[in-house]
């Protein structure tokens, strides 16, 4: 699923290194929000500053990360092994694929008559988020039929639900491949991992029948109890992740057979597919995602639990990590009129980011130690809107600015617009909260303006998991500091 939002533009970076406020200086950028109704600073009536923040990586973990994913969301498979910032990446990917009407049968239904040519696994691919050059041997296995794979269930992506130890084939390969054509039996078409599997597991499939209520293609319960589903794993080697569409028609188990037809042998290819259907409909498939980060040995861990305040911040999307945003030195100043107030934050550049590319969205929220229900984080109070094509993203500042960095590298520049929150804080009719800067696929939020008339909203945030990681400057960092900038009138 793709989500696109309007670019917005915002107030550029005022580079001044402060502790609490920075020196007072004219604005020379345009805003679009709000151009007419911010005063220029003219150091006189209307100011301009920064105020420090205090940023603190850390983990998501499989406790507090409750991430589920849709079966009709992309899937992905594959292995990042050595992302220098991040660590490693493994993503297994788990569907079931069955006959698309019971009961079925082969064109020649007598199992005597039919002979296996081969049995190939189609994946419908979408896109390569790494390195698409470094090859990766990908294992088939059959899932265990002690395993609770169902299609009325939704898995947690951090979560490994399933035993699998059956090898039905494997293939060796790199990911740019996946963009060339395929011309085989009956199917010409690009954009596919074909995996061919053992002829054994096509001639068990060819034994199955129809008869009764019994045989294996009789109806979908029964066919259950004879095949479970395909686990895929990717072994050792490998720089990247691919993503994969279940419901595509591209996504199948072909079955490519021989038979007998009044004495003559002739060759037919049969189709299992993918129903992604509601989970409700008996025919539906079932699906999971399993993502494993593991950032053992990198220079994010060893930020992670730390009590002094992080120069760099390290942000992956879900499952990912997050950083707790601190602004102390809000909650000590004296009311005035915030024309604008952002927390600007700065991609610190590196050469891999071409690779291992910036998520596409940013969001911030805030930490509501007053709540009492299962959901502890509720958006940015009056500053981050609903309305009726859904919540704001773009306005509140999810979506990033180009920038340049000091050394003239093309960066990613994030304004996320706090100024109704600010002003609240300073009149003492807003608490101040702790924030969190994270790249989310999907979340749960409390929401009210104003707080107090909460409801819990779903909402997409990221296209989709996995894809996406950044470091951007905390608010210490020497030269791209992230901080709260405010443009102001004395009252």
């Amino acid at each position: 699923m793709k989500y696109k939002y309007p670019a917005v533009s915002f107030s550029a970076i005022i580079a001044t290194v402060v502790i609490l406020f920075s020196a007072c200086k004219k604005i020379n950028e345009s805003t679009n929000l709000g151009a007419g109704l911010i005063p220029p600073v003219d150091n006189i009536t209307t100011f301009d500053t920064s105020i420090s923040i205090q940023a603190f990586n850390d983990t998501f973990g499989l406790v507090n990360d409750s991430q589920y994913l849709s079966r009709n969301e992309e899937f992905f498979l594959g292995r990042i092994n050595s992302d220098p910032f991040f660590g490693k990446t493994d993503a297994r990917l788990f569907l079931e694929l069955k006959p698309i009407f019971y009961k079925f049968a082969f064109a020649n239904s007598h199992p005597d008559s039919l002979h296996i040519d081969s049995v190939v696994l189609v994946l419908s691919y979408v896109d390569t988020y790494g390195d698409t050059l470094t090859p990766q041997t990908v294992n088939v296995y059959e899932i265990d039929q002690s395993s609770d794979f169902k299609r009325d269930s939704f898995y947690l992506i951090r979560k490994n639900s399933f035993t699998y130890s059956n090898l039905l084939g494997s293939k060796t390969f790199s990911p740019q491949s996946l963009d060339d054509s395929v011309k085989v039996y009956k199917d010409t078409t690009n954009n596919q991992l074909r995996i061919r599997l053992n002829n054994s597991f096509g001639t068990r499939l060819l034994g199955y029948d129809s008869v009764g209520n019994t045989g294996a293609y009789s109806n979908d319960s029964v066919f259950r109890t004879k095949f479970k589903g395909f686990a895929l794993q990717s072994m050792n080697t490998g720089e990247a992740v691919m993503g994969f569409s279940l419901p595509s028609i591209n996504t199948k188990l072909a079955i490519y057979y021989r038979y007998e037809k009044n004495l003559l042998k002739d060759t037919s290819v049969a189709y299992f597919g993918f129903n992604g259907a509601s989970a409700s409909d008996v025919g539906a498939s079932a699906a999971a995602n399993y993502i494993q980060r593991d950032y053992s040995g990198t220079p994010f861990l060893a930020t992670v639990g730390g009590p002094t305040p992080d120069p760099m911040v390290y942000i992956q999307n879900s499952p990912g990590s997050f950083a707790t945003i601190k602004i102390p030195d809000l909650g000590g100043l004296s009311n005035r009129l915030i024309h604008r107030a952002e927390l600007i934050v700065e991609q610190l550049y590196h050469p891999l980011d071409t690779i291992f590319r910036t998520p596409e969205l940013l969001y911030l929220d805030a930490s509501d130690p007053s709540i009492t229900a299962n959901y502890k984080f509720r958006t940015v109070p009056y500053d981050f809107q609903y309305t009726p094509s859904g919540f704001d993203l773009s306005s509140f500042g999810c979506l990033p600015q180009n920038g340049i960095d000091p050394l003239g590298n093309k960066i990613k520049i994030w304004k996320f617009n706090l100024s109704r929150y600010v002003q609240h804080v300073l009149t003492r009719t807003q608490s101040l909260y702790d924030l969190r800067l994270f790249a989310p696929f999907t979340i749960n939020e409390q929401y009210g303006i104003p707080p107090g008339t909460d409801q819990v909203f779903p909402f997409f945030v990221n296209p989709t998991i996995v894809k996406g990681r950044i470091r951007v400057g905390g608010g210490n960092h020497p030269t791209q500091r992230m901080r709260l900038r405010l443009i102001y009138s004395k009252l």
